[in-house]
C-alpha cells in the first residue's frame, strides 16, 4: 500500500492504518529498535508503541516521509526505554559507545544555552552531512542515528573494522571543526 493512502487511513481514523504501517514498516522499525534497547520483547514493545504515537500523531501531522517518521518515533521510544533501563541498571552498550564518541565534538546540551542550541546544531549537522560524500553520510547516520554496530557497518559496506572506525573518526573530527566555526561551543 502507498504511504499517502497509510496516511489517509490514520486520518480517517481506521485502525487498518496500524495493520498497513505494520505490514509496511514492521521489520524496518524492529530493526531500529533492536539496535537500541538489545532485548526483543523491548524492541516489539517500542514498535507498537510507535504505531500508538502515530495513531495520536496524525492528525493533525502529516509526515512527508512516512518511513522517516516512524523511524523517528521509533528511536525516540526506544532511546526513551534505554536511558530507563541504562537508570534502573546502569549497564553499558551500543548506546553507550555511539554517545562516547560523539562527545568530543557536540555540545553538552544539559546547560540551558545547549537546548537552545541543540536546533540550530541539529541544522549544522544535517548541512554537514549534506555535502559529505555518500558512504561517509551512510557510515555516520547508521553508527549515530541507527546506532548499528561497528561489526554491522562493516559487514553492509564490505570494509574492515579498522576502516569503519578510521572513517568515523575522520567524519567526527570534520564534523567537530565545522561546528567549532560555526561558533558552537564543543
Amino acid at each position: 500500500m502507498e504511504d499517502c493512502m497509510i496516511v489517509e487511513l490514520y486520518w480517517a481514523r481506521s485502525e487498518r492504518a496500524i495493520e498497513e504501517s505494520d505490514r509496511k514498516y514492521g521489520r524496518y522499525c524492529l530493526s531500529i529498535a533492536r539496535n537500541i534497547v538489545f532485548r526483543e520483547e523491548d524492541a516489539e514493545e517500542c514498535v507498537n508503541d510507535t504505531w500508538l504515537r502515530a495513531w495520536n500523531t496524525i492528525p493533525p501531522q502529516r509526515p512527508g516521509v512516512l518511513s522517516a517518521f516512524f523511524a523517528k518515533l521509533t528511536r525516540n521510544l526506544s532511546l526513551d526505554r534505554w536511558r530507563r533501563e541504562r537508570a534502573a541498571k546502569r549497564g553499558s552498550g551500543q548506546m553507550e559507545v555511539a554517545l562516547q564518541e560523539l562527545e568530543d565534538c557536540l555540545p553538552d546540551p544539559g546547560t540551558p544555552e545547549g537546548h537552545l542550541e541543540a536546533k540550530e546544531t541539529g541544522a549544522l549537522i544535517s548541512r554537514f552531512l549534506r555535502e559529505q560524500p555518500e558512504l561517509d553520510r551512510l557510515l555516520f547516520v547508521g553508527r549515530y542515528f541507527y546506532l548499528d554496530s561497528l561489526e554491522g557497518l562493516q559487514s553492509r559496506f564490505g570494509m574492515s573494522q579498522g576502516q569503519v572506525k578510521s572513517r568515523l573518526h575522520r567524519i567526527r573530527r570534520r564534523l567537530k571543526r565545522v561546528l567549532e566555526q560555526e561558533g558552537v561551543a564543543v
